[in-house]
């Protein structure tokens, strides 16, 4: 099964709540109006979270509709959201899989993507 953050360009969080009654088209609005991003553009995929923190649906567009997908947590669980309301954040694949695995999108001690090589000699 593909991931849908696949082959994305960018990863952006919709930092705070988000009411989870809005579905396709309300999740796109949001986007559009509020965030002032395309959600046409195939290569973005776009993250809310619930209120409790226990569920995230991701948005992203396939050419010819959108694809929005829930994951809801079980028992006590909970991702570790971003709190700024109203704002949206770009993040990293690597990111992603951290706030997938229950950890914070900003690890301080983890090591960088990338490392310069340029003017290394071997």
């Amino acid at each position: 099964m593909q991931h849908i953050a696949d082959e994305a360009d960018h990863i952006y969080l919709a930092l705070g709540a988000t009411d989870f009654r809005k579905q396709q088209s309300g999740l796109a609005s949001l986007v559009a109006l509020k965030f002032k991003l395309d959600p046409h553009a195939g290569t973005n995929v776009f993250l809310f979270c619930n209120k409790r923190h226990n569920a995230l649906r991701a948005l992203r567009w396939d050419g010819n509709g959108f694809i929005l997908v829930t994951k809801a947590l079980s028992d006590e669980m909970k991702f570790q959201w971003p709190k700024n309301q109203g704002e949206v954040r770009d993040i990293t694949k690597r990111q992603l899989a951290w706030l997938l695995e229950g950890l914070q999108v900003d690890q301080k001690k983890a090591h960088q993507d990338m490392v310069d090589t340029t003017g290394i000699i071997y």
